[in-house]
């Protein structure tokens, strides 16, 4: 039986950042049941970081502590991980107050403009928008360069990466965890995403009641060019964004948000038709053809906040799940703050202003 300081289940971005995390320091197994990390949720990503998303709670501090780690390719990216793309948060019949800026400045503070600043931003809007607040600092992530980064970072660290393996049980001999009968370590980090739930329950863990949502994107052909950069445009994340991507081409999505098992997902043509509704009630551009269709889980603990910490009536057992629809932009600092806390150690300046008591289980 090979032994381990930690075993990590689950390859996607939250296992793949506190791997890169770990490693070195200690010696870590980090187990994916598919062919290759990130092929479910991180593979599906849209991903953005933004700066208001969250509202005024403890994850929107992880995203913005996450902001300088990506500017400085934490952890060892060779390309940019942000590209600089601002988001159009349009008002109207979803409301005409923004009130997710409490507590930002700068460029990321949501600065309102007029129905004449709006058209002049993006020609083509329908009537029914007044004007909308633009958020300068959102980008894109690179998550495909975010998370070959994480996990490049982890094997050189001396972290044994293993596809092909699922964690299929595990026991506690009352000092450390006997996973699959095959390693050994005190600590069992559980970041298996939708999965999370049905992977404690092989290690005799009670489950959180954590809920799988699917989320789809469609990229539709436009009658139009000029897109590429195009910003990320929102009814105040009431029912769809949509974003340039190519040059007559753009992303949208419906914001749905359908209760689903863990599973495969994929997009159901209902949803399809809503995103295209969606954006044609939107803007007076052509849609020429539905080029892409795609969806993936996010999943959400009861109380839809993250859950990072020891489990309280299992020794050794560490949730790292929930991340909804944010696990990629705060993964930076939510790897740290993961680290830190199995490690035992103080938080530190890097992570000033975030409490661990916020993000612990069964709270």
């Amino acid at each position: 039986m090979e032994a381990f300081d930690i075993v990590i289940a689950g390859g996607g971005i939250a296992g793949a950042s506190l791997a890169a995390r770990l490693a070195g320091e200690r010696r870590v197994l980090l187990l994916e049941s598919e062919d290759m990390c990130g092929r479910h949720s991180t593979g599906r990503s849209a991903a953005f970081w933004q700066a208001s998303l969250g509202g005024a709670s403890p994850e929107r501090r992880l995203s913005l502590l996450s902001k300088p780690m990506f500017d400085a390719g934490w952890p060892g990216s060779d390309v940019p991980l942000l590209r600089r793309r601002g988001a159009v948060h349009l008002t109207g019949p979803c409301g005409e107050r923004f009130g997710a800026e409490d507590d930002l400045a700068g460029e990321d503070r949501p600065e309102h403009i007029d129905r004449a600043a709006l058209d002049a931003l993006i020609p083509g809007l329908r009537a029914q928008w007044t004007g909308a607040y633009f958020e300068a600092s959102c980008a894109d992530i690179d998550v495909a360069a975010f998370h070959a980064a994480c996990l490049a970072a982890a094997r050189r660290a001396g972290a044994v990466i293993a596809t092909d393996r699922p964690l299929r049980s595990a026991t506690h001999d009352g000092a450390q965890w006997i996973v699959d009968g095959a390693a050994c370590a005190p600590v069992l980090v559980n970041a298996a995403g939708a999965w999370g739930d049905e992977l404690a329950g092989r290690c005799g863990v009670a489950p959180l009641g954590l809920v799988p949502m699917r989320r789809t994107v469609v990229q539709l052909r436009i009658g139009r060019s000029g897109l590429r950069d195009l910003p990320f445009v929102t009814d105040l994340h009431a029912s769809f964004y949509f974003k340039g991507e190519g040059d007559n081409s753009v992303w949208v999505c419906p914001l749905d948000e359908t209760p689903t098992e863990p599973c495969d997902t994929a997009a159901e043509e209902i949803d399809v038709a809503t995103a295209v509704d969606r954006f044609e009630q939107a803007v007076d551009w052509p849609v020429e053809a539905v080029e892409r269709k795609w969806a993936g889980l996010r999943t959400f603990a009861p109380d839809r906040r993250m859950v990072f910490g020891f489990d309280p009536a299992t020794p050794g057992f560490f949730w790292c799940v929930g991340q909804g629809g944010m696990g990629i932009q705060t993964a930076p600092a939510a790897s740290l703050l993961c680290a830190r806390v199995i490690a035992g150690e103080p938080l530190g300046k890097e992570l000033a202003g975030v409490t661990a008591g916020d993000f612990v289980p069964r709270r």
